[in-house]
């Protein structure tokens, strides 16, 4: 078989696997006993197996413009180094790629979690509509995932997130700076003559 219809096969072969498992459901996920939770309030993501969290990491979701799917899916594709591909723009692996190191694709399309390019966007919401990590994180994920694992986004703060991020804890907000007070001309004076 030549290089060009083996890229073509493993390709169809990709596309009949994921639809495979969008058809099967969390069902056939929760054999498993791992599965990915994610609480966009809380910008957070859990790696569960057996029931108990395994691993908690900070994340970006989607932002306001563009936020993050809400619901049930499945991993379908895990890519390490990948290329972005944008209208009009390939970027190749490496330190500019908006992906980072490792791509963890969703059954909805063009959805995953993968690294960033942006480290200071962990935490806030910010990204396009994925899951954005750390990259030591995501490669860190990345090993103990596999495709078929369930990954759950969650928009709302129900008892099951509850359980696992505990109360939503937002930054207080930033005190106004004091402004100092007016001396006047008197004590101005009075501090001008102690300093002599």
């Amino acid at each position: 078989m030549r290089s060009r219809e083996r890229s073509l096969l493993v390709v169809v072969m990709l596309g009949i696997n994921a639809a495979a498992l969008a058809e099967a459901g969390p069902e056939r996920q929760d054999k498993a006993g791992k599965r990915i939770v994610i609480s966009i309030p809380h910008r957070k993501l859990a790696l569960i197996e057996d029931g108990q969290v395994a691993r908690l990491y900070d994340a970006a979701v989607g932002a306001a413009k563009s936020p993050s799917p809400v619901g049930d899916f499945a991993i379908v594709t895990r890519i390490p180094n990948p290329t972005y591909y944008t209208p009009g723009k390939v970027t190749p692996p490496g330190k500019s790629n908006p992906l980072g190191p490792r791509w963890v694709g969703l059954t909805l399309k063009g959805y995953g979690i993968h690294g960033t390019n942006v480290p200071s966007s962990i935490g806030k919401a910010a990204s396009h509509g994925c899951i954005r990590m750390r990259n030591r994180d995501v490669e860190e994920l990345f090993e103990l995932v596999s495709v078929g694992d369930r990954v759950e986004l969650h928009g709302e703060l129900d008892d099951d997130v509850l359980s696992l991020f505990g109360e939503l804890r937002r930054p207080a907000a930033p005190t106004k700076p004091t402004q100092p007070k007016q001396l006047t001309p008197s004590v101005l004076m009075a501090l001008t003559v102690a300093a002599r």
